[in-house]
């Protein structure tokens, strides 16, 4: 939702913000429309054109996940320490570096794998 609120206002551009496929961007608009975290109104200057933005649902829920995250993190500092915390997130990020983590995906760290073939052959 926060790339929706940067201006990614349809599939192909919340794709590319989110480095994956257009379809894959189309199944996250629909499922966030479902919840009403997002809604879909006609372009005003292409009646063709559909654009998304985020509803004040979605900005209630990005606002509470947001609050939930930085108590989850105060939690950890005062159990880690600054200095600790400081190195978790800076291992954090070098682990993700520069892959695209899909999103669209289940599990953690989702992230796009080498094709190799079916399954059992490399």
């Amino acid at each position: 939702m926060r790339a929706i609120l940067s201006g990614a206002d349809n599939a192909s551009e919340l794709g590319r913000r989110l480095a994956m496929t257009k379809q894959g961007a189309a199944r996250i608009i629909e499922t966030l429309l479902e919840r009403g975290y997002i809604a879909r109104e006609t372009d005003p200057d292409d009646a063709r054109r559909k654009r998304i933005q985020v509803t004040a649902l979605g900005a209630e829920v990005m606002s509470t996940g947001e609050a939930i995250f930085e108590d989850q993190r105060r939690q950890w500092e005062q159990k880690l320490g600054q200095r600790e915390l400081a190195r978790l997130e800076e291992q954090l990020a070098e682990m993700v570096a520069d892959a695209p983590i899909r999103l669209e995906a289940p599990g953690w760290i989702a992230q796009e794998e080498p094709t190799a073939g079916p399954p059992g052959q490399a």
